[in-house]
């Protein structure tokens, strides 16, 4: 048997740190987790301990980085093998040193250097996390403190991987759905544009000799080429004015929630953000409420990353009937945006004790409603811009032509 020196976390998140006398390293560690201890450090008494020069280093770098970013695959990753990790018995903070060394963008290698720092110090892993809000969010830092006070943090962290893996499917698979018609009307405005700048105002000359009375709808054309090849700069400015003032109404509070309000109402794509929605507020919740969080506490969360203000203010309402002892689903079905299904499900949820089964249940639903939507929206958008396309180009193409066909008819009457 031998002597270890521990450094670990009770169920309280205090700091504890002794000696255990176990036959191996791993022995003690296991020992501590059936104590409901999470374990930040073990190793055999009178050992040195690990330098950590190079460490301190890299979270030294936060000079260099002042606001670290990750994208969301690197997040997942760390998730998924921190959890992995832990759930095998390496300790806390040396599962976050080795991760550290294979972190590979400079922001997120100063970030989780960081945190190694603050755990080394004897600080919780949540309060680490805390220092990186652009990296960390709310809903990531409440499932990691409710995974310490439980003892319970490798389940957690399983289970925070797989709600970032669900989410980051999501919104991939929405992402992927409107690249094709953003590139489209990016095409269809660029060819409508070198048409109209380019070739249309060198048939004027053309049609002045003519020295016939051009129709209205080639003046018209006319007139609209000559006013965009003479003023370039300013339609460019025009375009640039409209999109700088739409991104600052969209970011005041009530922009944002005038604009999500009328996204839930345009047709074809209201009802695909409608169940994103939903299934992002049911997924963020069941996850929540299935490692441990409060309710009312899941609901802040969920309310701040259902990223949609009309969900936000329903939810918000919700808050205050579940505050005061009354049911969740009653407020909730007042609102437009949850239909019967969901408010019914809940309801029984709440009923049964299984309201984070339900929630799931809704999640998944919805997930195939949207993933069953996106390919049919993809199929039907192709004909739609095709058709945009033949009219824009084909009324510009009538312009030029209509009157060469006024030229033949006066001809053929003289």
């Amino acid at each position: 048997m031998q002597k270890f020196k521990y450094a670990a976390k009770d169920a309280r998140g205090q700091s504890v740190s002794g000696m255990i006398t176990a036959g191996s390293q791993s022995e003690a560690i296991n020992e501590l987790r059936r104590q409901s201890l999470t374990v930040l450090s073990v190793r055999a008494a009178g050992a040195a301990g690990k330098e950590s020069g190079g460490r301190r280093g890299s979270a030294g770098g936060r000079k260099k980085i002042a606001r670290p970013k990750a994208k969301k695959g690197e997040l997942i990753l760390f998730t998924r093998q921190l959890s992995t990790m832990i759930g095998a018995g390496i300790p806390l903070l040396e599962a976050l040193e080795i991760l550290n060394e294979q972190a590979e963008s400079p922001g997120f290698k100063q970030c989780v250097g960081g945190v190694v720092e603050e755990v080394r110090t004897g600080a919780d892993l949540s309060s680490a996390l805390q220092r990186y809000p652009r990296i960390f969010t709310d809903l990531y830092i409440s499932m990691i403190k409710a995974g310490e006070v439980s003892g319970q943090l490798d389940l957690i962290l399983v289970r925070l991987a797989e709600y970032l893996e669900a989410a980051d499917a999501l919104r991939r698979e929405v992402k992927s759905a409107m690249t094709y018609p953003v590139i489209s009307l990016v095409l269809v405005f660029g060819i409508a544009g070198f048409l109209m700048i380019g070739i249309v105002p060198s048939f004027k000359p053309v049609f002045t000799s003519l020295e016939i009375e051009l129709p209205a709808l080639t003046s018209m054309v006319m007139d609209t080429a000559d006013w965009m090849k003479n003023n370039v700069l300013a339609m460019f400015g025009i375009i640039a004015g409209f999109f700088f003032a739409f991104s600052a109404f969209k970011k005041s509070a009530r922009g944002k929630a005038f604009l999500d309000a009328f996204y839930l109402r345009v047709p074809i794509f209201g009802p695909l953000i409608r169940k994103i929605a939903l299934s992002r507020f049911s997924r963020t919740f069941s996850t929540l409420i299935k490692s441990g969080v409060p309710i009312l506490a899941a609901m802040d969360i969920v309310g701040v990353t259902s990223g949609n203000a009309v969900v936000s203010k329903a939810i918000d309402h919700a808050k205050v009937s579940v505050r005061s002892g009354e049911t969740l689903w009653r407020p909730l079905s007042e609102s437009p945006v949850f239909p019967p299904m969901v408010t019914k499900m809940i309801a029984i949820g709440e009923k049964s004790g299984a309201l984070e089964t339900l929630l799931e249940k809704i999640a998944v639903f919805y997930d195939e409603q949207v993933s069953a939507e996106v390919k049919s929206l993809t199929s039907m958008i192709e004909p739609i811009m095709i058709s945009v396309m033949g009219f824009i180009v084909g009324t510009i193409v009538l312009a030029v032509f209509l009157p060469i066909f006024k030229l033949q008819e006066k001809l053929a009457t003289g």
